[in-house]
């Protein structure tokens, strides 16, 4: 499975394809980039789906809408997916049965951040790579894992589901 040479990532996750023989289906969200027009463009692919072999991008206002978007393309064309309905496309270290999706979200109103962490505790250090877009830094372990992301301008990004 060919990754695309132009596309930087600034994530991408790897799934199991639990067929005989079974394969990797592997997910990429690359760098959002302003397109002439002022929109911004972010690109996605999914290799080892049927269909999903080529780049795609979205367009969004800015460069995290963009990025929310290709996030939320990925997600639907794995969920819709033929493999995922069969149940042949899991993590490839999580247990039969559903993984958790649990968030942890801490917003300073007075200073207008909120900081959304995949984990419990983010330890001081842990993060040892940023990726800054716009209004929002992408924290990342050692490992390449996404730790947390930091919304700069939480009043106006912050999902009204998130704000506790």
């Amino acid at each position: 499975m060919g990754r695309s040479a132009d596309m930087y990532e600034i994530a991408h996750r790897v799934l199991a394809l639990r067929t005989d023989p079974p394969r990797d289906v592997v997910v990429a969200i690359g760098v959002p980039y302003e397109e002439p027009t002022g929109e911004w463009s972010c690109p996605y692919r999914i290799d080892g789906l049927a269909g999903w072999e080529h780049e795609r991008k979205v367009t969004g206002l800015d460069s995290l809408e963009a990025v929310e978007l290709a996030m939320a393309m990925v997600r639907a064309a794995l969920a819709g997916s033929h493999e995922a309905k069969e149940g042949l496309l899991t993590w490839d270290d999580e247990p039969a049965g559903q993984r958790a999706q649990t968030v942890y979200v801490s917003w300073d109103k007075l200073r207008n951040i909120a900081y959304i962490a995949m984990k419990h505790e983010v330890v001081p250090g842990e993060a040892v790579r940023q990726f800054v877009a716009e209004d929002i830094v992408l924290d990342y372990g050692d490992a390449g894992q996404l730790l947390g992301l930091e919304l700069i301008d939480a009043e106006r990004l912050l999902p009204a589901e998130m704000r506790i």
